[in-house]
């Protein structure tokens, strides 16, 4: 079964017994995500810093391509992005003819070419290419795909360390044969003297000297020998041990750096609310703005912003939403203490549901053919013990669920959402507009 999630990925990933395993469960990943886009896998010769194959899931087997196209051949400052990794270098409006040269499928239109590393060990070992439609509307793909690709290099990494301690272990095993080896025939030899040395009836004393000496250097080859094998073994407990700790480095390494990358969006996020708010908006459009502000970091294809109807602190109205049924219209009226939103404002306290069809509160926000996810978040809205409304999240993208972390990141973004609303007197101001203007 091709992945849904990440989760699911980072599963298939971690399942996969060789590098085109889980170059497919990637690919797969792409596929749940836009089927119209194509990833290819390239491996790097590190010496020549040329690109010598590219491998491409068709109809779930790979397809290998020879390649002779070097590094040196992309701009400047995309080889540098290249060669940093964690990001993709866009190649913009000279995608198609890159798209050429490493021989990506064509699209009709061109399309758009995006490039990212695969570094092990510091150093650049391959590159992943992602080839999408253009479109006007919508986030690039290559945003939704950094996370797979994330995923997948920790997979690349672990492949190249197991071939790497593979390599080490025979050089280890070559060493040691040989050794063996050089002792067995010295042994053979000295057997072959001696032997000979005693079909003399009457050795002299020379001769005893001679076979004295003899056995007294096969005794010192034999313990050189037992010396460098018991060194050979501990270089190879050592070396398995580093290589444990090295992939324990890079599960941190990555587990930091989607930290950061989910704080990073989340302040651009933050910074665009802000923008909106202090160009004076009309209201409607700042609660689209607000809404927007939770929806896109959550990822949450369906979501909805209540607010308080001033004057009368029993009542919420719908004051923006997204993906909503369509008798569902803004301004739609729920009475506090029923129903997810009025449960939630009356408590005061965010509710994290895994399974809306065993533990969610029965609502109509809840119960029609847009809820597509069985997990939803809906958070209040409070500042200095106020109530300003409260927020909905649900239909998580590729099918995710909410979890724990989730609700602490709502909370953030809850925060800059009543600080807004409360600064710019947005329920007010939207609720006089609906009247004025129903």
């Amino acid at each position: 079964m091709p992945p849904h999630t990440l989760a699911s990925l980072a599963h298939a990933l971690s399942a996969a017994t060789d590098l085109d395993a889980a170059f497919v469960a990637l690919s797969e990943g792409l596929a749940e995500t836009d089927r119209g886009s194509h990833v290819a896998l390239f491996r790097l010769d590190a010496k020549r810093a040329m690109l010598r194959e590219r491998a491409l899931v068709v109809d779930g087997a790979i397809q290998r391509v020879a390649l002779e196209a070097s590094l040196e051949q992309f701009p400047k400052n995309v080889g540098r992005i290249i060669a940093e990794g964690s990001l993709f270098a866009d190649l913009a409006e000279e995608s198609p003819g890159f798209a050429r040269m490493l021989a990506m499928p064509r699209e009709s239109d061109g399309g758009w070419l995006s490039v990212i590393g695969l570094r092990v060990d510091g150093q650049l070992a391959g590159l992943i290419a992602l080839l999408e439609p253009k479109r006007v509307f919508g986030t690039r793909v290559s945003e939704r795909f950094s996370p797979m690709v994330a995923l997948f290099e920790m997979a690349f990494l672990r492949f190249a360390e197991r071939e790497a301690r593979r390599e080490a272990v025979q050089t280890l095993e070559d060493v040691t044969q040989k050794v063996h080896g050089d002792y067995l025939a010295r042994l053979a030899a000295t057997e072959e003297q001696l032997r000979e040395a005693r079909s003399v009836a009457k050795p002299d004393a020379s001769q005893a000297a001679a076979l004295l000496s003899r056995e007294r250097d096969d005794a010192r080859i034999a313990e050189d020998t037992r010396r460098s094998t018991r060194k050979l073994v501990v270089l190879e407990q050592q070396l398995t041990a580093s290589i444990g700790a090295l992939e324990q480095a890079h599960v941190e390494l990555h587990r930091r750096s989607e930290a950061l990358r989910q704080r990073t969006r989340t302040l651009y996020l933050v910074d665009r609310a802000l923008t909106l708010a202090a160009a004076r908006e009309e209201p409607q459009r700042l609660a689209d703005g607000l809404l927007a502000l939770v929806g896109d970091d959550m990822q949450a294809h369906r979501c909805s912003l209540f607010l308080r109807v001033p004057g009368d602190p029993s009542i919420l109205y719908l004051a923006a939403g997204r993906g909503l049924a369509p008798h569902v219209k803004e301004g739609t009226i729920v009475t506090i203490g029923i129903g997810v939103a009025g449960k939630v404002a009356e408590s005061r306290e965010p509710l994290l549901v895994m399974d809306a069809g065993e533990d969610a509160i029965p609502h109509p926000l809840l119960g029609d053919e847009y809820l597509t996810t069985g997990s939803f978040i809906s958070f209040p809205l409070v500042l200095h013990d106020e109530l300003v409304g409260v927020v909905n999240v649900t239909n998580r993208a590729q099918h995710g669920l909410f979890v724990e972390d989730d609700v602490e990141r709502v909370r953030l973004l809850g925060l800059v959402i009543s600080l807004i609303a409360r600064e710019a007197q947005l329920p007010e101001r939207l609720h006089v507009s609906r009247i004025e203007h129903p």
